[in-house]
């Protein structure tokens, strides 16, 4: 960088080089090439009000604006709304145009975007500008996404709990009140991933969302989600949503063109973003407990592959977990509408998602209306579990890797004293597993005992078993078989 630059000749060195990664051609207005690109942007274009900083062209049509500020201003960028509002309006010099629809502000570090079609149209902060290709598929269309969100029909209740009624009218107010981010909290148990899929068929059907992320942070969510979608037949048709649209779970850097939604974990699409392949261990753990957890913000840069237009909305699985702390980054990139979906939301979820809050349905109320089932406390406690336990020096341990599952001896040279929150993620003691599965089996009758048969045998139900870690859930799993 040259130190000589004055700051807004630094500005647009920064915003053309933003222009050319989104596919942009940067062109003075004494010498165009109109072959050399589908868009071009044009700097100091005449108007009827002054030079334009940019004046951005698609196919030859005039469609949009670029207001350049020093990053100082920065801050202050949307004071500039009414100038760039002001060019959007004027005639260009030669030409007989209509009002032009796209208008930016952008200092090279912050850039903002209005669609004029938008109803009550409002700036936004994107990531950087999108491509030339977006803008004139946009110009084609009649309509704004924001637009057809009013074509939404009302939700026909067949099929639907209330709980999942009140989510989906109310996240599609809140689309239609332009809220960029929205929250659905519902009792584990209430239904989350068919109400998801519910409203993500809506979107693609009514609103022409062009693609849809399903975000989740583990391997095995993204999995079940998968099966989620392939098993969803909506209301208004016969056919199972995989028969009527494209479903591509991630599992390489390649993202296909015609995918309608897509479901990766955060890791995956950080990986995507960097251009990276990602070997699937690290999907396998959420983020904050797995070699991924960073304690800096990871940075993102422009992808020319998939820029910022690539999903129109991205639904946060488990959204209540870190991915949106540290990862915040990943999900600002796309010009997108979130929505979280989570059973557990803390503070932080909550200003997330700038407390809008579009349902909520908690475990109680989930047991009053029927859908889950009441619980009764049944403590199993092991004197480790209480109190952990020491490692004689010199014994003989099993150390295993966590991911790869690979298995060495080694003798301590020390004895090795472990609390009990080190229990099944740094040590694993399988007696101490062994005993609670034990307890579980012997106290079934006194568990359950209205599923006792004639002779007196304990029919056992559905049984949930929460592991810390994949590796804790083998080791629980080879146990239960025992």
């Amino acid at each position: 960088m040259d130190i000589n630059q004055n700051p807004e000749q630094r500005a647009r060195d920064d915003i053309d080089k933003q222009l050319n990664a989104a596919g942009w051609a940067i062109q003075h207005n004494k010498k165009i090439n109109w072959s050399e690109s589908l868009g071009i942007a044009i700097k100091e274009y005449q108007t009827s009000v002054g030079p334009a900083d940019y004046v951005l062209f698609v196919d030859r049509k005039p469609v949009g604006v670029i207001e350049a500020k020093q990053e100082e201003a920065g801050q202050n960028i949307s004071t500039v709304e009414e100038q760039s509002f002001g060019y959007a309006n004027a005639k260009l010099k030669y030409l007989n145009n209509e009002p032009l629809r796209f208008i930016y502000e952008a200092t090279g570090v912050i850039t903002r975007f209005t669609d004029l079609h938008d109803p009550k149209p409002r700036a936004r902060e994107v990531f950087s500008f999108h491509t030339p290709q977006t803008l004139y598929n946009w110009s084609k269309q009649q309509k704004s996404l924001r637009s057809r969100f009013f074509d939404i029909p009302e939700l026909s209740s067949d099929g639907f709990r209330p709980a999942q009624i009140k989510a989906i009218k109310n996240l599609e107010d809140s689309f239609r009140q332009n809220k960029p981010r929205a929250l659905v909290q519902m009792a584990t148990g209430a239904g989350k991933t068919y109400t998801a899929a519910s409203f993500i068929y809506r979107l693609l059907k009514f609103s022409k969302a062009s693609r849809v992320l399903f975000l989740v942070d583990t391997k095995n969510l993204g999995e079940q989600a998968e099966q989620e979608f392939m098993k969803f037949v909506p209301q208004d048709d016969n056919r199972k949503f995989t028969e009527l649209y494209n479903v591509q779970r991630l599992n390489s850097a390649y993202i296909a063109s015609d995918a309608q939604v897509c479901i990766s974990t955060i890791q995956r699409l950080y990986s995507i973003l960097k251009g990276e392949e990602l070997d699937e261990k690290a999907e396998e753990e959420n983020p904050n407990e797995s070699s991924w957890q960073t304690k800096e913000p990871l940075p993102v840069v422009y992808n020319q592959k998939y820029g910022i237009e690539t999903f129109d909305f991205i639904v946060i699985d488990e959204c209540h977990r870190s991915i949106y702390n540290l990862w915040q980054q990943v999900l600002d990139y796309f010009d997108a509408f979130l929505i979280g979906l989570t059973a557990t939301p803390d503070k932080r979820t909550f200003g997330f998602f700038n407390e809008n809050v579009v349902s909520e349905y908690t475990y109680e109320e989930s047991v009053a209306d029927g859908v889950n089932v009441p619980y009764d406390v049944f403590m199993i406690e092991t004197d480790i579990t209480k109190n952990g336990a020491k490692i004689d020096a010199k014994e003989l341990i099993e150390k295993r890797e966590k991911l790869s599952r690979k298995k060495r001896w080694e003798r301590l040279d020390s004895e090795e004293i472990y609390t009990s929150n080190k229990l099944d993620r740094d040590i694993v003691n399988p007696s101490q597993i062994r005993n609670i599965i034990k307890a579980y089996r012997d106290n079934l009758p006194k568990i359950f005992p209205n599923r006792l048969d004639e002779h007196g045998v304990v029919e056992v139900p559905k049984t949930l078993i929460f592991a810390k870690t994949d590796s804790h859930a083998d080791d629980i799993i080879k146990i239960v078989k025992e």
